[in-house]
């Protein structure tokens, strides 16, 4: 069977995709998808990644309005933590213990929900 490899784009509505896109290169490291060669794209470092539908009731992803949410792979969730808070970023922190790493969750400008992941070793 020929399969997927990878994840190509997170596509999603914003009522100011210009202004968000530069919050998430500014804050995150995501090159915006480029508008001509001499522009990189994001590049993601290869990786596990997780690909979980929810029940439609979930709390989860907090707003429920929300249907979807990023999660990004983080070599160190302490110092992306605190360059994020030094930014003027609200972060918080999950303070539970989980079996393939720890977490942190955040909202961009626009409410949308990201969590952000350090993978067990």
């Amino acid at each position: 069977m020929e399969k997927v490899n990878g994840i190509g784009g997170i596509f999603f509505r914003a009522r100011k995709p210009e202004k968000l896109a530069q919050w998430y290169e500014q804050h995150l490291g995501v090159n915006p998808v480029p508008t001509e060669d001499s522009h990189p794209p994001w590049i993601q470092e290869e990786g596990p990644t997780a690909f979980a539908p929810f029940e439609n009731t979930t709390t989860y992803f907090g707003d429920p309005a929300q249907s979807w949410m990023v999660n990004f792979r983080v070599n160190d969730l302490c110092k992306m933590v605190d360059q994020l808070r030094g930014a003027g970023v609200e972060v918080t922190i999950d303070t539970q213990a989980y079996p393939n790493g720890k977490f942190a969750r955040l909202y961009d400008p626009e409410g949308n929900p990201i969590e952000l992941w350090e993978p067990k070793n």
